[in-house]
C-alpha cells in the first residue's frame, strides 16, 4: 500500500521549516545543555523535544487535542504545569551559574552531574532526553498547533486521517534533521563554549530566557 503524497505537501514544509527554527524552550534548553556536555548531549536533548513532538502530533491525528481545544480547565491546567517547568529549569539554571556550585559529583534530577575534581558540570543523556521530552510534553501549544495547523494542508479530496498522519511524520522528520543540525553546530562551538566566562554567561541568559518564556504561556491564552 502507497503512501498518500498530500498535495500542498511543499507550502506545507516551508511553513514547517519556519516554525522548527523559530527559537522557543526547546531551542534555549538544547543551547544550554549543548554549551554543557557537547553535540551529543544536545542531540538527547533535542531527541527528547521530538519524541514530545510525535506525542502531540499523534494525539492531533487521533484527534485527542480536541480535548485541550474545547476543556479551558485541561488547557489551563497543562499550560500553568509547563509554565511552572520552564520556569523552574530556569531557576535551575540561573543556580547553576554561581560559581563553585554543586562541586559534590552527585547528579540532580536534572541529570546534571558536577565533577569533583575541576568544577565542570557533566550532564547524562537520560536527563537531557527527559528534559527535552518535558519540555514538550507540557507545552499545551505544541498540541493546538498540530491540531489547528494539519487540517489547513489537507485537501478537500484527500483521506483526512491518512494525510494527516502524513504530514505530522514530515513534521517530526524535519524536527529530527534540525535538531541533528543544531547539535552538531553547539557542537563546533564548544571549545568556544567552555570557556567559564562564556559558559557562565549562557547559563544566566539561558535561565532568564526559560524563566520569561514561563511567564509567557502562564499569561498566553487559548
Amino acid at each position: 500500500m502507497s503512501v498518500p503524497v498530500p498535495h500542498l505537501l511543499v507550502p506545507f514544509l516551508l511553513v514547517v521549516a519556519v516554525l522548527t527554527v523559530t527559537p522557543g524552550p526547546d531551542m534555549a534548553l538544547v543551547l544550554r545543555y549543548g554549551a554543557r556536555g557537547g553535540s551529543r548531549l544536545a542531540w538527547y536533548t533535542g531527541l527528547g523535544c521530538c519524541t514530545g513532538i510525535a506525542v502531540h502530533a499523534t494525539a492531533a491525528v487521533a484527534g485527542l487535542s480536541a480535548l485541550l481545544a474545547t476543556s479551558a480547565v485541561a488547557f489551563t491546567v497543562v499550560k500553568l504545569v509547563g509554565a511552572v517547568y520552564l520556569a523552574w529549569l530556569g531557576l535551575t539554571a540561573l543556580w547553576h551559574s554561581r560559581k563553585g556550585t554543586a562541586a559534590t559529583g552527585e547528579a540532580d534530577d536534572t541529570g546534571v552531574e558536577v565533577m569533583p575534581a575541576t568544577g565542570a558540570p557533566t550532564l547524562t543523556r537520560r536527563g537531557c532526553y527527559r528534559q527535552g521530552l518535558l519540555t514538550n510534553l507540557l507545552n499545551p501549544k505544541i498540541a493546538l498547533l498540530f491540531l489547528t495547523l494539519l487540517p489547513q494542508f489537507v485537501a478537500g479530496d484527500e483521506p483526512r486521517t491518512a494525510t494527516s498522519a502524513v504530514l505530522a511524520a514530515v513534521f517530526l522528520i524535519i524536527a529530527v534533521a534540525w535538531w541533528r543540525l543544531f547539535s552538531l553546530l553547539v557542537g563546533g562551538l564548544a571549545r568556544l563554549l567552555a570557556r567559564p566566562a562564556v559558559g557562565t554567561a549562557l547559563e544566566r541568559a539561558t535561565g532568564v530566557v526559560l524563566i520569561g518564556l514561563g511567564l509567557r504561556v502562564a499569561l498566553e491564552r487559548a
